[in-house]
């Protein structure tokens, strides 16, 4: 089936602020007497609630404050990012600019909210590019279930068929594969494993790269 769209995620993909999400997840669960360590947080990116306070609880213990732990990481992380701002992943214009020079629709569908994700979007001036912004306080079922990619395909007027997903996260990357797109991996702070292997139809270094998936099919 002829590809018509691309699906974007977002932290990690377009803008490198998963590596802020690690930061701030330990150090306020430090604030709280917890010592969370990188690979929990890898544990939880992208994931939903639904599925994020269970796992946490089941590591830290059912006492574990996942929304004040939760509230006071989004208020560090608001303050980094207000006063330092982050950096563009590498080729996200140029990949950009070939998607709409090709006609292709393009979507965003992130677990982050709608205002934080509006508001990254727009301060990396990368707003307009998009036709269609799905975030996770729109959809019942968070990633790793299919909705969100589902609702961003079909309020694209596409179906998931015909778009191609770009995710970091094996999270993302199970939610993108069930919904049933074409899943681009571009590697951020893990790489793939055997367990998402045989779900990605391509690995790039960097999102301008990719540009050389939609040349070939």
């Amino acid at each position: 089936m002829k590809i018509k769209g691309a699906v974007f995620d977002m932290d990690g993909l377009m803008f490198d602020t998963e590596k802020l999400l690690v930061r701030f997840w330990k150090e306020s669960a430090y604030s709280y007497g917890y010592s969370m360590t990188d690979e929990n947080v890898f544990e939880i990116r992208s994931l939903s609630r639904k599925y994020s306070v269970p796992l946490l609880k089941s590591i830290f213990g059912e006492d574990f404050p996942f929304e004040e732990v939760r509230n006071r990481r989004i208020t560090f992380m608001n303050e980094y990012i207000d006063t330092y701002g982050f950096e563009v992943k590498k080729g996200l214009y140029e990949l950009l600019d070939f998607l709409k020079e090709n006609n292709y629709l393009i979507a965003v569908a992130t677990a982050t909210d709608r205002i934080r994700a509006e508001s990254y979007l727009k301060k990396a001036g990368v707003y307009e590019y998009f036709d269609t912004i799905i975030c996770g306080d729109m959809v019942k079922n968070g990633k790793p279930e299919p909705d969100i990619y589902i609702t961003a395909c079909t309020e694209s007027g596409l179906s998931p068929e015909e778009c191609v997903a770009f995710e970091d996260s094996p999270n993302g990357i199970k939610s993108a594969y069930s919904a049933g797109c074409r899943v681009i991996m571009i590697p951020d702070l893990t790489q793939p494993d055997d367990s998402i292997k045989p779900m990605l139809s391509g690995v790039y270094e960097s999102l301008d790269k990719a540009t050389e998936f939609f040349k070939e099919v």
